[in-house]
């Protein structure tokens, strides 16, 4: 999702003091602040809805936040017009806002319970939580590939612990390893480390003392290498998105060091140029203290 942020110089007056409004510091801090009280009356309003005196009140608080969030909204869309839409995150706003107001009784009273996505608001008004769901969007093709990689591990091993394991007349053992879809399941609940070893290994190792060849690097495999890699391609994608961020923005970056260097050089010049001018003034004839 890209970020919308007007050219005020190609904007007509009019609508100047109104986009500057809605890219100001303290007009986002505030709708953060709104969404977070709002989200903190949609979880008190789920718990005392039948309240005789709370149920009411909370109700008609949800209706004011709900106002707030729809002229802010509408400040956006007089503000920048057709570029609004070019923004994910305003269409994003825009979705959740408007689908609040859908009536919420009859067959639709469940629509009630997605008034609790506009929490996922504070995704759109916090920069930080932006690049984090940026570097998640960017981080999806990698995912998908290790994502691919471990299919192809789940299908193999089901397939041969199905062989080794599933044959066994033992309950747990055709419980747990009867067909390839059990066993990809079992697999599944291994690699989270849920009750996998008194659970699982332990008593399939009472049949097949051996079959902790299998198990160990299993866990090793897709427990750690795979979550790792998990980590470290959202982290080259955080990464991409910084240098992109620079090269789009580069006066807004800190200067370097050789750059402070060179400007420290010639302040230091620039404050002997001023004593020599001083100097000679001071020496020439004439002069008074």
């Amino acid at each position: 999702m890209t970020s919308q942020h007007a050219d005020i110089a190609g904007v007509p007056a009019s609508r100047t003091p109104l986009i500057r409004l809605v890219e100001s510091r303290w007009f986002n801090r505030l709708i953060m602040a709104l969404i977070i009280i709002n989200a903190v009356t949609l979880g008190l309003e789920t718990e005392l809805a039948y309240h005789p005196t709370w149920g009411s009140m909370l109700y008609w608080l949800d209706k004011a936040f709900l106002s707030v969030f729809t002229i802010e909204v509408a400040l956006k869309l007089v503000a920048y017009r057709q570029r609004f839409f070019s923004s994910g995150w305003n269409w994003f706003d825009f979705i959740i806002v408007g689908a609040s107001w859908l009536p919420a009784s009859g067959p639709l009273a469940v629509l009630r319970a997605f008034r609790i996505f506009r929490v996922l608001r504070l995704f759109s008004v916090v920069p930080q939580m932006r690049k984090v769901i940026g570097a998640l969007g960017h981080s999806l093709p990698g995912i998908g590939s290790i994502l691919s990689v471990l299919g192809i591990l789940f299908y193999v091993s089901a397939v041969l612990v199905t062989k080794l394991f599933g044959q066994h007349p033992d309950p747990n053992m055709q419980e747990w390893f009867g067909t390839i879809g059990a066993s990809a399941y079992t697999l599944f609940q291994i690699m989270t480390l849920e009750s996998w070893s008194m659970g699982i290994v332990r008593p399939t190792m009472e049949l097949f003392p051996y079959s902790w060849l299998f198990f160990v690097p299993f866990i090793i495999v897709t427990s750690f290498a795979v979550l790792n890699l998990f980590i470290g391609i959202i982290v080259d994608a955080m990464q991409v998105m910084q240098d992109e961020e620079k090269a789009e923005h580069p006066e807004t970056q800190p200067a370097s060091k050789e750059d402070m260097v060179a400007l420290q050089q010639q302040l230091i010049e620039l404050r002997r140029l001023l004593e020599a001018d001083s100097g000679q003034a001071a020496s020439k004839p004439g002069t008074r203290d």
